[in-house]
C-alpha cells in the first residue's frame, strides 16, 4: 500500500475525469459486468492518468516482481457498484503463461473501506502453487484468512498477480470507484494492444519512459 501516491490536487481531477470518461465509454470498451463495469484502455483517455503507470515506486515494484524486461499489460476503471456481493478469491495469471510473473496496481479513486468492498488478499498465498489460475477452490478457501486492503483515495495498491484476492462486499450505498492494471514480462502478450490503439495526440504527449512501458 503506497498512500498519497496521487496528490489531492491531481486526484481531483483524476476523480472528474474519470466519471466524465465512464460516463462516456460505449461499445466493447465497456463491459457491465454482475457487480462491476469496466471500462478498457486507460492510457488514451486522457493526461489526467497519464502519471499513474510510470510512478517510480510501481516500477520498482515491478522490477522485483518480474525480475527482467517488462511493459504494460492493461489499464482499466473498474467501478464497483454499490450492493455488489463477494467475490470469490482468484489467481489472475497462470504460473505456465508467457505473462508471469505479472504485478497488479489498483489505484483508489475512492477510499477503500471493509464496508464498500475493498479488496481482500491472502498473505502470503503468491508462493503456492496449488491454484495456478483463476478461482480458488472453495476447499481451499475455507483453510485460509483474506484481509482487505483498506486505504485512503489517492493510495496505490501494487501486488503479485498470484495472490489469492478478490473485492469484498459493497454494503454502502455508493458505487467505489479504482484504476486498475497489470505489468507482465515484456515478451509476454499484452492484454490491451496499445500500439494499434493509440492515438495521435496521446502518442504526442506521453513521455518516452511511458513509450517504452507501452511497447510502442
Amino acid at each position: 500500500m503506497l498512500p498519497g501516491a496521487v496528490a489531492p490536487d491531481p486526484l481531483e481531477r483524476l476523480s472528474d475525469a474519470y466519471t466524465a470518461t465512464v460516463d462516456a465509454a460505449s461499445g466493447t470498451d465497456i463491459r457491465v459486468g454482475t457487480t462491476s463495469t469496466r471500462v478498457n484502455d486507460f492510457v488514451n483517455r486522457g493526461p489526467e492518468f497519464d502519471e499513474v503507470y510510470v510512478f517510480p515506486p510501481l516500477l520498482q515494484a515491478c522490477a522485483l516482481v518480474i525480475g527482467g524486461p517488462f511493459k504494460l499489460s492493461s489499464f482499466h476503471a473498474r467501478t464497483l457498484r454499490a450492493g455488489s456481493p463477494t467475490q470469490g478469491l482468484h489467481v489472475d495469471v497462470d504460473r505456465r503463461s508467457a505473462d508471469w510473473p505479472l504485478l497488479g496496481f489498483i489505484l483508489m479513486v475512492d477510499v477503500f473501506r471493509p464496508d464498500n468492498g475493498a479488496t481482500r488478499f491472502v498473505p502470503g498465498s503468491h508462493r503456492r502453487e496449488d491454484v495456478r489460475a483463476g478461482e480458488v477452490p472453495d476447499g481451499l478457501v475455507r483453510d485460509v484468512e483474506d484481509l482487505p486492503a483498506c486505504g485512503s483515495a489517492g493510495s496505490l495498491l501494487v501486488f503479485n498477480g498470484s495472490t489469492w484476492h478478490g473485492h469484498g462486499t459493497n454494503a454502502s450505498s455508493q458505487p467505489r470507484r479504482s484504476l486498475q492494471g497489470a505489468f507482465i514480462p515484456r515478451t509476454g502478450r499484452a492484454g490491451t494492444d496499445f500500439a494499434a490503439r493509440m492515438a495521435p495526440t496521446t502518442r504526442a504527449r506521453l513521455s518516452p519512459l511511458a513509450h517504452y512501458l507501452l511497447a510502442l
